[in-house]
């Protein structure tokens, strides 16, 4: 039981049409990804710019003893964690690992002194 040649031909003509429209579609979306992988590398490397000078700011000790400056300081440095857990989640699948299980540790010795 064959089908008539044209049905045949039709058939072939529709399914190339539909490869192409699936290739346009999946350029177009690769195209996406490239663009936003491009993004986030340069987010990284700017939250790399910014976690190096907060980590500067950080070390330095404080001579004050007002309770406002102390938690301006340490407000900075919860944002110096954060920065650094951020960067590791978006680097997570590339198998990319900083330092943060020993910040994490350093964090809960941090919490629980307070």
């Amino acid at each position: 039981m064959f089908l008539p040649e044209p049905i045949y031909i039709a058939i072939i003509v529709l399914l190339l049409f539909l490869l192409i429209y699936v290739a346009k579609k999946l350029y177009t979306f690769s195209i996406i990804i490239l663009n936003i992988e491009e993004s986030i590398e340069e987010s990284l490397d700017l939250l790399n710019h910014h976690y190096g000078k907060m980590n500067e700011v950080v070390q330095k000790p404080v001579f004050f003893d007002s309770i406002e400056i102390r938690q301006v300081v340490n407000d900075i440095k919860q944002c110096h964690f954060a920065i650094l857990k951020i960067a590791n989640k978006l680097t997570s699948d590339t198998g990319m690992r900083s330092e943060i299980k020993e910040k994490d540790s350093q964090d809960k010795e941090l919490d629980t002194k307070q």
